[in-house]
């Protein structure tokens, strides 16, 4: 999630050398994060394996799936590399904030974010995208009789934090029906349990979440899905094309030195999404950890059926779709977010996934 109080990164490089060095690296050097507890290899002393910490906003949300399963097919290994993942907690540090203070290498969280670190002054760039769409739905509360933004004036809506990418997608639905952020009441209401008690208690009137809470909102009869934004058909519709969200976001300069390990990351994930795309929803929560598919939020069953109604979120290759970059910076330009110009072929490359898809024996 977005915060707006960040750490200067020192010694930013050009997007030029993102693309033109090559500067192999057999590790990345930084000390592990706390694991999400089904990290990869630990690498020995002095191996030539080389170790990645990412960090992800909210690693048992569905939309974020592709990074715990890649360490659960053992990908990340397979392809030369030792991943620690983390998760980003309620109330700390956001994966992508933490990622450019430098305590971790890479996050695992929305290409806006690339797009907002660039409009301050920051180099981010995303190195593989996961998603098109980003996953998301807004459950209005049963009996509120709210059907669009249209509706909004004068409530209340909740939101996973002040300036994460569900607030800034909130202020576009909003801006798109002549609402401004004076005209509605944004509440930082986190995801599962805090989220549907927000609704079922009318702390919120509406808010913006995924699965598995948007399946937990349902069968508890809390609340009702009014806008579907886990499809690319609903990001087309409501966003005005295909909106490109989870993603491997990493600091520019940090790329630039440690492309050949960047490599072996994106390697692991584009593998996973072709796997993803050829496998079932049940196959998908049978290899994920036990206690992300069957907790107090959701059963297995629930998890299923709900990943296999939003299974079409993710992208099979890595790639970031053509217009993607354009409609979200439209979506945060119209949210109020980025007011000046951004040059966004800084933002993201394809290089690796390119490699990645090439790698797998298919051709891009």
């Amino acid at each position: 999630m977005f915060r707006p109080s960040l750490k200067a990164i020192a010694g930013a490089v050009s997007a030029a050398a993102l693309v033109a060095g090559i500067a192999a690296c057999s590790s990345s050097g930084s000390s592990a994060s706390s694991s999400s507890g089904t990290t990869g290899s630990n690498a020995a002393a002095g191996s030539s394996v080389p170790t990645v910490t990412m960090m992800v906003g909210g690693i048992d949300k569905q939309i974020y799936l592709p990074y715990q399963l890649a360490q659960d097919l053992g990908f990340y290994k397979k392809y030369g590399v030792n991943m620690q993942l983390s998760t980003e907690q309620a109330g700390g540090v956001g994966a992508e904030t933490a990622m450019v203070s430098g305590q971790v290498d890479m996050a695992g969280a929305w290409y806006v974010h690339a797009i907002d670190f660039t409009a301050k002054g920051k180099n981010v760039v995303s190195v593989a995208q996961l998603a098109g769409a980003p996953g998301e739905r807004e459950m209005c509360g049963m009996g509120s009789g709210i059907t669009s933004p249209a509706q909004w004036q004068g409530k209340s809506l909740g939101v996973t934090d002040i300036g994460s990418g569900t607030d800034e997608l909130t202020l576009y639905l909003a801006a798109r029906y002549h609402l401004t952020s004076k005209d509605i009441s944004r509440v930082a209401v986190g995801a599962g349990p805090t989220f549907v008690a927000a609704l079922q208690n009318h702390r919120i009137a509406c808010g913006m979440t995924t699965q598995p809470t948007v399946g937990a909102v349902e069968k508890q009869g809390v609340g009702t899905s009014v806008i579907n934004l886990a499809t690319t058909s609903g990001a087309q519709q409501w966003l005005g094309g295909a909106y490109p969200a989870a993603a491997v976001l990493a600091r520019a300069d940090w790329v630039a030195s440690h492309q050949a390990t960047v490599q072996k990351v994106v390697d692991a994930l584009v593998a996973t999404m072709h796997w993803i795309n050829t496998h079932s929803a049940a196959d998908i929560a049978n290899a994920m950890p036990p206690g992300f598919v069957s907790n107090g939020l959701t059963t297995k069953a629930d998890y299923t059926t709900a990943l296999a109604q939003d299974k079409g979120q993710f992208l099979p290759d890595g790639m970031m779709p053509a217009s993607g970059p354009a409609t979200v910076l439209a979506v945060d330009k119209l949210a109020g977010n980025v007011t000046g110009p951004v040059n966004l072929s800084t933002t993201y490359t394809n290089q690796y996934a390119i490699a990645a898809n090439k790698l797998e024996g298919f051709t891009k």
